[in-house]
């Protein structure tokens, strides 16, 4: 890699910082204003959708991008994904309806889809083994930064401005981050002399991974079509199996089965999934749960999320000194047991549950997963050759992707019919009075008074629900880590 040093390098690290502030400010703005945006558009059937899109674009094209990333370099690779995330973010803030919201959260997905796995690859070119876990670190402050702005940002635009105005923000730090990469970064000569694309595999992996999110998108939606899903469950069944022949007989796979014969890498791709499914839970539903049940304003609310990422920086330091001593399983395995415990009252606590307690949940999340899933993406790229880092860096970011995704459509499913067994058992209460009483902004309608006590019952309901689910996925988490046989310290 020429790149120089000094002056050059600090700029390009700053774009990286930059760049990694825009993608996770975006979550954080989008978990306050979503309850404002659900009771603006009348949307909460659809309300996963507005997430899952996102999610779903930034699956589809991650390996894309991450093989690419490989093959003509990380460059050109960034800055089209950077076009395409800013572009989207300036078309979300135009939105007027539900559908064209989602369809620009689309775009938003194409663009994020290359930006997210290659930040990874870039620090990973730059810097060391010994040096990475550091610079791992070192980018999570742009994600603490953005955990800290993003709440009181959100809050203050959707009180003050209207919530179009939060997908605005991210289009001069698009334009900053274009500037600094297009004019200091420079990648070293392909590593390929003939640009080799593995399209069969692109297409069946494209047709797998739609069908896999659509699947459990169309969860979300109480109306289920059964036939549509028997379909895309035969569909995903022949684009797996294709799948496995085309990348077993392909020169330059999209998706080298060989990285998945590493039972090492495999448990760090699937921890990392799991966990971030848990972790999209707690950003969506922590937030809704405190404007609808305790009055919170879009602003306090938010802030709910604010210590977990805030203590995901700080934690992430520690991957450094921890790795050195301790065997991957004995790090993930007594963190995530903790973090467990801390999830158990929610399935079962009242409308008078101390709201405090919310943020010390959410700094326990922070503080495991900043430990656990950075040296998943550590442990995940050193496994691998150098040929292959941009392709397991796009696959740890993929894991995280349809983690997400997978939960937003689980956690829809089982919010939603909660809430239509709970109105069908309340006469008095409607959907519609549901969609205004899930922001707090709405609370002052007569109607919603009337009814709060079974408006918050019914509501408290479905996050029940939802956090019995996340407590099913910590279960599955740990015994994947117990099946790890790796049982000394990564070198």
């Amino acid at each position: 890699m020429n790149i120089k040093k000094g002056l050059t390098r600090n700029l390009i690290l700053t774009a990286i910082l930059i760049a990694t502030f825009m993608t996770s400010v975006e979550t954080t703005i989008i978990t306050t204003a979503l309850p404002t945006i659900v009771s603006d558009l009348n949307g909460l059937s659809y309300q996963s959708w507005i997430f899952a899109m996102y999610l779903l674009t930034t699956a589809l094209t991650t390996p894309i991008y991450g093989k690419l990333a490989d093959q003509i370099g990380r460059k050109p690779v960034f800055l089209i994904g950077l076009v395409l995330f800013t572009t989207g973010s300036a078309l979300c803030g135009l939105a007027s309806n539900m559908l064209s919201l989602i369809i620009f959260r689309a775009i938003q997905g194409l663009g994020a889809g290359a930006i997210m796995p290659i930040t990874f690859t870039m620090i990973a070119d730059l810097f060391t083994y010994q040096e990475r876990s550091k610079m791992l670190a070192l980018n999570n402050t742009a994600w603490g930064i953005s955990a800290l702005l993003g709440p009181l940002m959100g809050g203050y635009i959707v009180d003050n401005l209207g919530w179009h105005w939060v997908f605005v923000i991210n289009v001069p730090l698009g334009v900053i981050v274009f500037l600094i990469i297009f004019t200091t970064y420079h990648d070293s000569k392909l590593a390929h002399e003939k640009l080799k694309m593995d399209f069969l595999g692109i297409a069946s992996l494209s047709i797998l991974l739609v069908s896999v999110l659509l699947l459990f998108q169309c969860l979300s939606v109480s109306k289920i079509n059964w036939v549509l899903m028997a379909f895309l469950t035969l569909v995903i069944l022949l684009a797996t199996l294709v799948l496995m022949k085309i990348e077993h007989q392909a020169i330059d796979p999209i998706v080298p089965l060989k990285l998945f014969r590493n039972q090492l890498f495999l448990v760090q791709i699937f921890t990392t999934l799991a966990l971030s499914a848990i972790q999209i839970g707690f950003q969506t539903y922590f937030p809704m749960w405190l404007q609808s049940i305790y009055h919170a304003s879009p602003s306090l609310a938010g802030l709910a999320v604010t210590p977990s990422p805030i203590l995901w920086l700080f934690s992430s330091f520690l991957v450094g000194s921890l790795v050195k001593k301790f065997a991957p399983k004995y790090i993930a395995l007594p963190l995530i047991i903790i973090m467990a415990l801390t999830y158990l009252p929610l399935i079962f606590v009242s409308i008078h549950f101390p709201e405090h307690l919310f943020y010390v949940i959410s700094a326990i999340t922070g503080f495991v997963l900043g430990i656990v899933i950075t040296m998943n993406t550590l442990i995940a790229q050193h496994v691998v050759s150098q040929k292959d880092l941009g392709t397991a860096s796009s696959m740890i970011t993929l894991g995280r992707t349809l983690g997400q995704t997978i939960a937003t459509g689980i956690f829809g499913l089982i919010f939603n019919l909660t809430i239509h067994h709970e109105i069908s058992q309340q006469p008095a209460i409607s959907e519609n009075m549901v969609n205004q009483f899930i922001s707090s902004n709405n609370h002052t309608s007569a109607m919603v008074g009337k009814n709060f006590d079974v408006l918050a019952q019914t509501v408290l309901s479905g996050m029940h629900a939802v956090f019995i689910v996340t407590l099913i996925l910590f279960v599955l988490v740990i015994i994947l880590n117990l099946s790890d046989k790796k049982r000394t310290i990564v070198k």
